[in-house]
């Protein structure tokens, strides 16, 4: 199970998708996420309690109409290992 950091904000920086750190702790504005139109679209449906890889994979079969199950959910956990260990997921 995983859980979405509230101190993250996904910004629309001149056509690029940005996660950026928010918040006095996250003073470093070295570390910038870049996402693409994919990952935005996860992050935005990302609910706020914790959450499996399942319901996420099957919301990209909902909007993309060229992904199957098998290929999305291994995209939805490969992005959600990428995103622990950029720190803005915790996995529980």
């Amino acid at each position: 199970m995983k859980y979405k950091k509230n101190n993250f904000e996904l910004r629309n920086i001149c056509g690029e998708f940005a996660l950026i750190a928010q918040g006095v702790e996250h003073v470093d504005f070295g570390k910038m996420i870049a996402l693409n139109e994919t990952a935005a679209f996860i992050w935005e449906h990302l609910p706020e309690e914790p959450f499996e890889v399942n319901p996420i994979a099957e919301l990209l079969l909902a909007e993309y109409e060229d992904v199957d199950l098998a290929t999305a959910t291994a995209d939805v956990e490969e992005l959600f290992r990428l995103w622990v260990d950029g720190g803005v997921l915790t996995a529980c």
